[in-house]
């Protein structure tokens, strides 16, 4: 296991390239999902400088909040409710530029002004989590999040399905 990181790169393409092989070492040979999961949180939200990081689980018919890094965050989210909901229902990544114009949106953080949330895939090919990424400034994930985001969810359902 990597006992610290170094993004290296002044674009966020860079910094996303230089953390991807990072997180991959840092959960290689880790048995333990939740252990390897919040690790992969807090190397995102440290090592790219994100507002706030964390997964919610399906558990039901309700996301409930996992490992996370950043402030207290909504424990439980219904089906289609706010966007982590609605990734859930649409099982498609969701990119909203200004949380404050998301019908529906659930204020967990009045902080919080742009989100990304990508559906995280089980065995069964049905959404298992989402992986939320939230930012303090409008308007700030893109496509390049949305790519290299994708590399993570992928880590983590590799960890997941194992």
């Amino acid at each position: 296991m990597a006992e610290s990181f170094t993004i290296t790169g002044s674009s966020r393409k860079e910094q996303y390239i230089s953390l991807i092989p990072q997180l991959k070492a840092l959960v290689e040979g880790e048995t333990d999902k939740w252990a390897s999961l919040g690790n992969i949180m807090s190397a995102l939200k440290y090592g790219m400088n994100f507002f706030w990081v964390g997964i919610y689980s399906v558990k039901g018919k309700e996301l409930v909040l996992g490992p996370f890094q950043g402030t207290i965050a909504c424990t439980r989210i219904a089906f289609g409710k706010g966007v982590c909901g609605y990734c859930w229902k649409e099982e498609k990544v969701v990119i909203v530029d200004d949380v404050d114009k998301f019908d529906g949106h659930i204020a967990c953080s009045s902080e919080s002004k742009s989100e990304i949330v990508l559906p995280v895939f089980g065995k069964n090919g049905e959404v298992a989590m989402v992986l939320d990424v939230d930012s303090e400034h409008l308007a700030y994930f893109s496509e390049t999040d949305e790519l290299y985001l994708q590399e993570v969810v992928q880590i983590i359902e590799t960890i997941i399905n194992a």
